[in-house]
């Protein structure tokens, strides 16, 4: 079933449907501020494991908790420090997820098996009424195949899932484009855990330091406390590269490369901030980060479509927003990159 619901004039009726299934235990696609999620009672452990079927992911990758209410946090974690009442009081709704410990009621499948959970609360009037009328906190990461590019339209998720789920609300293309920030406040300084639709420098402004996890880095970790740190995220079927440097010499090396391998029979793609590239296909991601950000996803399932075998994709600098694009890039790609001088 679809459900296509306005964003301006949300359809109760609707949405009560959809509620209903999370209530039973059931599989809701639905969109956030960041991008799509694929939903279920985060509480319900049968529930949460039809998600980790559903998108064939490793079930040591823990899900985000999404709530509607502050005060459904203390349902859900042990201890609520500090730092949390205050980012949430800057921060929330939107793309922020706190790491914190968590109560026995949470099962250990929502969680990897960790002793921490993970929560937020998204900016969306679509999720935000799925939660309160389900009465429900809901699990959800992406809702895509796992591995594969995160969904930021209705479209994407019926791509990978139509036939295999039992709602997907359709609220249009999402606002941000890429998954949340993931802080872990059991640590003293915070750990930024993933880079994500809440810049690094916004949050230090509120809280001081935060350091980074090396798994931001693209260095190995044997225990991933958030979505995206340790199994191969974002990839499309084709090869990607990152090519990163100044933008004369990046556009000058692509060029290079698709001429290389055009003569060797690749079909080519090129994503890029501009520039005119002679590709089998070509998507232009904008030039602002926040445009970058919203597109990336988006950019990478159409190239799929193009059926090309290898994505060259120009590089930005990882501040802003451009530290989470950077870091899907560089996991899209298997940290295939060139750097140039």
């Amino acid at each position: 079933m679809t459900i296509v619901i306005n964003m301006r004039e949300l359809d109760e009726r609707k949405m009560r449907i959809a509620a209903r299934f999370i209530r039973e235990g059931k599989l809701v696609a639905f969109p956030t501020e960041t991008v799509y999620g694929l939903g279920a009672d985060a509480l319900n452990e049968a529930a949460v494991r039809r998600i980790f079927e559903a998108k064939g992911r490793p079930p040591d990758n823990p899900l985000i908790v999404h709530i509607a209410d502050f005060e459904q946090l203390y349902g859900l974690a042990e201890e609520i420090p500090e730092e949390a009442k205050i980012l949430a009081e800057k921060f929330w709704p939107g793309p922020l997820t706190f790491v914190l410990p968590k109560r026995e009621v949470v099962p250990s499948v929502t969680t990897g098996g960790l002793d921490t959970v993970a929560v937020r609360m998204p900016a969306d009037e679509i999720a935000l009424s799925l939660i309160r009328i389900s009465g429900r906190a809901i699990a959800a990461p992406s809702a895509n195949i796992s591995g594969k590019p995160s969904p930021t339209s209705a479209g994407h998720v019926v791509d990978d899932f139509y036939g295999r789920i039992e709602c997907i609300i359709d609220g249009g293309e999402t606002e941000i484009g890429v998954e949340s920030t993931v802080i872990d406040l059991t640590s003293s300084p915070p750990v930024l855990l993933r880079p994500g639709g809440l810049p690094l420098e916004e949050i230090e402004k509120v809280v001081g330091r935060v350091e980074i996890h090396p798994a931001v880095r693209g260095h190995a970790t044997d225990t991933a406390k958030a979505p995206g740190m340790k199994y191969r995220h974002y990839a499309p079927n084709a090869r990607v590269v990152v090519v990163e440097g100044r933008r004369e010499r990046v556009r000058r090396k692509i060029a290079e490369l698709i001429e290389e391998y055009r003569r060797k029979g690749f079909r080519v793609g090129v994503m890029a901030t501009g520039g005119f590239y002679d590709a089998d296909a070509y998507v232009n991601l904008g030039k602002s980060e926040e445009e970058i950000a919203k597109n990336l996803f988006k950019a990478l399932r159409e190239l799929d479509k193009e059926n090309v075998d290898i994505i060259f994709a120009e590089g930005i600098e990882e501040k802003g927003l451009g530290l989470a694009v950077m870091n899907r890039l560089k996991k899209a790609a298997g940290y295939r990159t060139i750097m140039l001088k």
